[in-house]
């Protein structure tokens, strides 16, 4: 059985992949951007929808309008101004897009107290 897409991508490849976070209260909520070799993006978001845009610009804006930023081009400062511990912080991780949907949103510690 052949794992690569048509449009080729292989899905065990996810050196491209580009992480954004949003924070809710007490909660971390991550969206996975990937573009195709096509130029199609495509962002896999909490509910484990995947939604298609037509470039990479065109999933970033909506991205950003929806209040997310990219954890690439995040540094401490901003983590911080978030109440986010930037070393903390690492994408969700799954076998598959099913497992992973369940990582999308995480608790957050309570600054307090250090728990969930």
């Amino acid at each position: 059985m052949n794992t690569i897409e048509d449009d080729g991508y292989d899905p065990r490849d996810t050196t491209g992949d580009q992480w954004w976070l949003a924070v809710l209260p007490r909660m971390l909520v991550w969206s996975r951007l990937r573009v195709l070799e096509s130029g199609v993006a495509e962002v896999f978001d909490c509910d484990g929808q995947i939604n298609i845009y037509e470039s990479e610009d065109i999933a970033r804006a909506q991205l950003m309008d929806a209040d997310f930023r990219a954890l690439e081009g995040m540094d401490a400062e901003d983590a911080e101004s978030w109440g986010l511990d930037l070393e903390e912080i690492e994408p969700p991780s799954a076998e598959d897009d099913e497992s992973l949907r369940e990582l999308m949103m995480q608790p957050l510690k309570t600054p307090l107290t250090g728990r969930d």
